[in-house]
């Protein structure tokens, strides 16, 4: 069961960061909007449990809750620690199930899996990090030709600089790179 080291604001206002001693997945990344897309996952179906949660976001050792403004952080932080602590935490298998899910999607060409894990580093490097340290993350949605779809998680989800600056951001970004690529937002 993970322990919460500590709770962190994000840029967003209304959602908060928990920093957990234990993780609860290694590397696989899970992101609901709804209670409907939570339903199998029991963590995510009982943050969804308690009123105002509009989002859940978890990797790892951070779990980002996002709220729709209308309730205190301080009674909802209270509620929303119990299902949290009363998680499991990850186990080797699931490590194992990282591995295989982080393989390539095959539909691509080969050129185009080169181009996308250039695409993956360079977000690995200059973006993801900071997205994380804020309660969210950016990933790849597709590589269709020029257009680059990707789709924000967590507290980047519905954080208002996530559509403008952000994007804009990574999109001047990989054109260092991908000099003619449209970076979207899905």
């Amino acid at each position: 069961m993970p322990k919460i080291a500590e709770i962190e604001n994000t840029p967003n206002p209304n959602a908060l960061k928990f920093i957990l001693k234990d993780p609860l997945t290694w590397g696989i990344a899970r992101s609901y909007d709804n209670a409907a897309q939570a339903e199998n996952d029991p963590l995510a179906a009982a943050l969804f449990d308690i009123e105002h949660v509009t989002n859940v976001f978890y990797v790892d050792h951070w779990i980002t809750v996002t709220q729709d403004g209308a309730a205190d952080w301080h009674e909802l932080k209270r509620q929303l620690a119990e299902p949290i602590r009363s998680a499991p935490a990850a186990d080797e298998r699931s490590a194992e199930i990282a591995a295989v899910a982080a393989q390539p999607n095959s539909d691509l060409s080969e050129a185009d899996l080169t181009r996308l894990d250039r695409i993956n580093d360079l977000l690995d490097a200059e973006i993801r990090p900071y997205l994380q340290g804020d309660g969210g993350d950016v990933y790849v949605v597709s590589l269709e030709g020029n257009t680059l779809t990707v789709h924000y998680q967590g507290a980047c989800g519905s954080c208002p600089s996530s559509l403008s600056g952000t994007l804009a951001g990574i999109e001047n970004l990989i054109k260092s790179i991908e000099p003619d690529i449209e970076v979207i937002a899905a």
